[in-house]
């Protein structure tokens, strides 16, 4: 059986799988969503399975509604993808599974948009319903600031910025949690700690280990099969009252600062998943789900750890 490993480009997440897999003997091809094309009139795949790392999510779900069509084994499911990959579409599918969230509205009209931003109330966030690394996420602190932002979104060429997602501010202490889930397992969790309201890495956030047993573990992994389960990262916040609240499930997610952070082979518990659920058979293989690296001497909190 074959494997492919849908990449746009190669980050320090693919090569960490790529080492991963190659360690492992698993034979498999590296293909370029840019290069791909998928002929409709004859079958032009020669793969099994497919596991997707691209970071489009409009080649990624086309391609995966394409090859599932013929059969071919997808990780993650195009379904999931289609799901995680819309935020509207995420908050539909965890608040139909009781997962606790942030009081949200759903509009399609600047005037429509700024009466749901009142009726929460000030200050309030207006996300992207598609997007990522916390880009065009606009926090508004009052009437001129979401007027301002709510034009500003009207006029853009995408229909999907002129569908507008907002949500209360959840006042968190100055952190977030972002905890993986592989499968049925929560494997590991960390904070992410930024003096910006907007606490991703990817905008200078710095990440410390967060224990991922108790209510993260459980909430995250609860997240994860809402959306049809996986290889998932679920980002959750803590309110004032210390409850903690899902905002979002990533399908292809980062992870590079998050492997010496907690002590878990994140990789290689990703490859033992796409081994273990497709029709792979890998001689010897044996499950590397044990496997870390050296883990932190203690997990400080989030605060302590960038003082």
């Amino acid at each position: 059986m074959k494997l492919a490993l849908l990449c746009s480009r190669i980050r320090v997440e693919e090569k960490l799988l790529i080492a991963e897999l190659d360690r492992r003997g698993v034979a498999y091809d590296r293909i370029d969503d840019g290069e791909l094309a998928l002929r409709f009139d004859r079958r032009n795949f020669d793969y099994d399975t497919v596991f997707e790392r691209s970071i489009s999510f409009g080649r990624t779900l086309y391609t995966l509604q394409t090859l599932e069509s013929w059969g071919v084994r997808c990780v993650n499911a195009a379904n999931v993808v289609a799901t995680c990959g819309d935020k509207a579409l995420t908050h539909i599918a965890l608040e139909r599974a009781g997962v606790p969230l942030p009081k949200t509205a759903l509009a399609f009209t600047p005037e429509s948009a700024l009466a749901a931003i009142e009726e929460l109330g000030y200050p309030a966030v207006i996300k992207p319903v598609v997007g990522s690394w916390g880009r065009m996420v606009a926090r508004v602190n009052d009437r001129d600031a979401a007027e301002a932002v709510l034009e500003d979104r009207a006029t853009l060429g995408s229909w999907q910025q002129q569908i507008f997602y907002i949500q209360e501010l959840i006042r968190k202490p100055g952190r977030d949690i972002r905890a993986f889930v592989v499968g049925d397992e929560p494997i590991c969790a960390i904070y992410r700690t930024s003096d910006h309201w907007i606490t991703n890495t990817a905008r200078g956030g710095k990440a410390s280990n967060c224990p991922v047993s108790g209510a993260v573990g459980e909430i995250a992994l609860q997240a994860a099969k809402a959306v049809g389960g996986g290889i998932l990262a679920v980002d959750l916040v803590e309110d004032h009252d210390g409850r903690l609240l899902v905002i979002e499930v990533n399908h292809t997610m980062e992870f590079r600062n998050s492997i010496d952070t907690t002590g878990v082979n994140i990789p290689g518990r990703m490859v033992d998943f796409v081994i273990e659920n497709s029709e792979l058979r890998i001689e010897n293989f044996q499950s590397d789900s044990t496997s870390v690296v050296p883990a932190p001497a203690s997990s400080p909190s989030a605060l302590e750890a960038t003082a």
